[in-house]
């Protein structure tokens, strides 16, 4: 049987030779869902990575992302977020000390899964969304792993996953089903509601509003993440 490496697993790498300068690189790959074996998502395509700047793009079935990373100058869309990996925040994102690496938020210290340990996860909660605030304000904003923040697009913040991973959200309430990206980190508890940081997805205003659930500010999902397997 093939060894099945994550799909967050693969992108790091790539992430790691695009920061370097590299020149283009593509790369053929397949993507199996996690955790049932008759249902396979495949996925024929490539990243490029290009010198100077970093943009990856790719599709997973009907699902399209485009990934940009961000200046260091942009305030990030969490600023919540004190440290990572005891560093400064904008230090660990330009070293690439994030996907795996503790955090702290208002003092409070994070410990997120490793990649092995989040092939399997699952999970069903509460979903919630953010990011509008973004429309009204003048520059970019980036997440907790230095990409550019997109309102529109499939993207999600996790307390735990490492970063990135793809993941499915299927909204129970209506049987809808996206792939996101996680690229963030959150939710965590507000002052105006404290029970905030019990759910345990936040998804981009995009994503919300193609699970149905925009107007309605929350809804109960399942969480899986989704696994690749190199051709």
């Amino acid at each position: 049987m093939k060894k099945v490496y994550v799909f967050s697993f693969i992108f790091l790498s790539l992430v790691f030779l695009a920061f370097a300068g590299c020149s283009i690189i593509k790369l053929p790959y397949t993507v199996v869902k996690g955790g049932v074996k008759t249902s396979i998502w495949v996925l024929k395509g490539t990243y490029e990575l290009t010198a100077g700047t970093t943009k990856i793009a790719y599709k997973i079935g009907k699902f399209s992302f485009n990934v940009m990373r961000a200046p260091l100058d942009w305030p990030l869309i969490n600023n919540d977020i004190e440290t990572i990996d005891s560093l400064p925040v904008k230090e660990a994102i330009r070293l690439g000390r994030v996907k795996a690496s503790p955090y702290t938020v208002k003092g409070k210290r994070y410990y997120p899964m490793s990649v092995k340990e989040a092939q399997n996860y699952k999970e069903v909660g509460i979903a919630s969304w953010y990011g509008n605030e973004t429309l009204k304000q003048k520059g970019g904003f980036m997440t907790a792993n230095g990409e550019a923040f997109n309102p529109r697009g499939l993207t999600a913040a996790h307390k735990y996953l490492p970063l990135p991973t793809n993941v499915k959200v299927t909204n129970l309430e209506n049987h809808r089903s996206i792939i996101v990206r996680v690229n963030d980190r959150g939710p965590f508890p507000s002052r105006n509601n404290p029970n905030s940081g019990r759910r345990i997805i936040d998804l981009s205003m995009g994503a919300a509003k193609r699970l149905g659930f925009y107007d309605k500010g929350t809804a109960k999902v399942k969480v899986e993440v989704i696994r690749l397997k190199r051709g």
